[in-house]
Parts: C-alpha cells; structure tokens; sequence
C-alpha cells in the first residue's frame, strides 16, 4: 500500500522530482482527495442571473460524482440570498426537486415545511414530540460567496473564498464580467480518460503549446508567456502575436498598455477562469475516478463578435488536443518503468506549486 505521508515535493524546483506515478492510479489516493482536497475547497456552482428573482429556488448537487453533497440555493421574499442543505431533517428526502419560484420549501415526504432561509417552520403529526423544534430541525446552513456575478460555495472551506479571488480581483476586476451571459451553445461537458491531477497540471503550464496546439502557437507569442504564483491560485498570461485580438483593458489595470490575448486563471483545486477577449470560459474539472474527469466548460460572453478570434477561438479543438495527450500520459503512468520526472525551472512553475500543495493535503499538512 502507497504511503501517502510519504508524498513530498522538494520547494527548490531546480531539485525537485515530481509526483509519484502512483499518486494519479491508486483509488486510496482519490479518495484521500474527496477528503482532504474538496471537502474544504470552493467550488463554482452558478451564476446570480439563476437566482435573481425573490422566491427563486436552485436545487443542484456539489460537485457531482465526487462530493456528491445536495444542495439548494434560494432567494428569499427579503431578496436575501442563501446556501442551504436540501436534505430534509426529519427523514432525509430531498426538500426541493425542481427549479422554480416558491413561497416557502415542502418535503413531499411527509409535510415538513420551512422558509426560503431554511428555518423550520411547521411538521404534521408532531405534537407530542418534546423539545421540538430545535436548531437541528432547521436546513443547515452552507458557507457560500460571490465574486462579480459568479457563485461558490463549501462544506468545510479551509480559507475564505477571497483569499482565492483575491488576485483575480485585482488582476481582472475592472473587466466587464457583470454584463457576461451564459451561453449554453457554446458550453460543454468532456469526459477525460485521465486523472483529474493530471488535466490540472496540463492546464498550468504553455510548455506543451508549441508542441500540441500549433493554432494556439500561431496567436500567443511563447516567448513572452509568464505564470504567476499565488498562495491559493496561479496565473499564465499569454501575450497576443502580431495583430492578434486581445482584450479591452480599463485604465485601471495593471496590464494596461500590454496586449494580453489570454489570463488564464486557476483556482485551486479545481477551477479555470480563462479571459478572452470576448468574455470568459469558466472550466470545473470534476474527478469521476483515479482515471476517468468531467471537464465542463462553461462559456460567459461580453462581445459575441470577438469569439472567433485570437486565444479564445477554437477551445473545442484545443480540449480535445489536451484529453488526447493527457489520456496517453494516463497509460503512460501505469509504467513499471517509470517513478518520477523532472521540472523545467523556466516552463514548470506552476504545474510545481500544484503538486506542492496537493502533496501537502494529501499527506494531512
């Protein structure tokens, strides 16, 4: 059996050897992430525009196929919003099946009724029952937070979601996020045959770009692209070749007078904010098993006129050419032959950071 407190990454990445071959085949270690790495993360689950009316209600279930925790959002009469368990306290069955606007929450079950803030309310056949209700009868309550119009919530978050967003904030905050649309044609679902790592760490570095993706090659200039370390995130900027499309920065960017055809943004552990200049792509990669990843993408739009152009065109082509080369990485992984590798000091920054702090949770730091 693999030791997982015997995973390590050294923090000098002129020395260091990367993950084990093992972290990204052995079940334990999936399931060590459930625990360590999801439980307390932030995870993406909508936008506001899906709860704006008061008395709204937004069943959906947190991160599907891992946590697989239901919950509900809900905007009260107040237009106070709110994150709440969808599981009935009286004998577990879903309070809230369908999306819709609601004066109040009914367990079909047998009758329990609460507010639109989760607080209990009434319950049939229930009068000899003492102390009754209590605080436990109520919906638990879910941390949640917003930033812009985006909505995340956690069972257990380790940090506030700001200390996540921070950086983004400050990096992109001045860009037109509120008046973003979701558009459901040009958003989609891939499933990997991979581990969820393994697409995270595919994602954080363009070293691959000259080599996998020759149309994205053709619109970033590689040679001035740079990553960017945070403490809960990291960033790759790709600068715009030529006369390529890039985005409208406001006057109060730090950016401003660069040309800057993509932020690619990571959040850890597992969501993507990509910026173009047409608006954004958020990416939730959602781990099914040791080698099997749901990658969705979920596309925001400012100005559909820009989506064919520069970094942000063709992201269907360029998912499937990173699934081809991380699926065969996969297979790779299973070799008897192989332990570890190396980081490029100059390339691997940030697939590095990633790997020290998925070490870190998974041997329980």
């Amino acid at each position: 059996m693999n030791d997982l407190r015997s995973l390590d990454i050294e923090a000098d990445i002129r020395r260091a050897s990367t993950l084990p071959g093992w972290a990204y085949t052995d079940p334990a270690v999936l399931e060590a992430c459930r625990e360590r790495v999801f439980t307390p993360s932030w995870q993406f689950v909508a936008d506001t525009d899906r709860v704006r009316e008061p008395g709204h209600v937004l069943p959906f279930t947190l991160l599907e196929g891992l946590l697989d925790e239901s919950l509900l959002l809900t905007r009260d009469r107040d237009d106070r919003l709110h994150c709440l368990s969808n599981v009935c306290t009286h004998r577990a069955n879903l309070v809230c099946e369908h999306e819709g606007v609601e004066a109040g929450l009914r367990c079909r079950y047998h009758g329990r009724r609460f507010g639109l803030d989760g607080a209990f309310a009434s319950m049939p056949e229930f009068e000899q029952a003492q102390n009754f209700p209590a605080p436990a009868d109520s919906l638990p309550r879910i941390p949640f937070g917003t930033w812009e119009k985006f909505l995340f919530a956690s069972l257990a978050p380790a940090a506030p979601l700001e200390a996540f967003i921070a950086p983004l904030q400050a990096r992109c905050g001045g860009l037109p996020f509120a008046a973003a649309r979701f558009d459901a044609t040009r958003s989609r679902d891939y499933l990997v045959k991979a581990n969820w790592a393994l697409y995270v760490e595919n994602y954080l570095e363009g070293f691959h770009i000259p080599y996998v993706h020759a149309s994205l090659a053709g619109v970033l200039d590689y040679g001035e692209y740079t990553t960017e370390l945070f403490e809960r995130s990291i960033l790759q900027v790709g600068i715009a070749r030529g006369a390529e499309d890039a985005i409208d920065l406001p006057a109060s960017s730090p950016d401003r007078g660069r040309r800057i055809a993509a932020y690619y943004w990571w959040l850890y552990p597992n969501t993507m904010f990509n910026v173009y200049p047409w608006g954004v792509s958020i990416n939730v990669v959602r781990p099914l098993a040791e080698a099997l990843t749901k990658v969705s993408f979920l596309a925001y739009v400012w100005d559909a006129s820009r989506i064919d152009q520069g970094a942000g065109a063709g992201l269907d082509r360029v998912e499937r050419e990173d699934e081809v080369i991380v699926e065969t990485v996969q297979r790779g992984l299973r070799s008897r032959a192989y332990t570890r590798g190396r980081y490029s000091p100059v390339r691997e920054g940030g697939v590095h950071q990633f790997h020290r702090m998925l070490a870190a949770a998974l041997a329980g730091a």
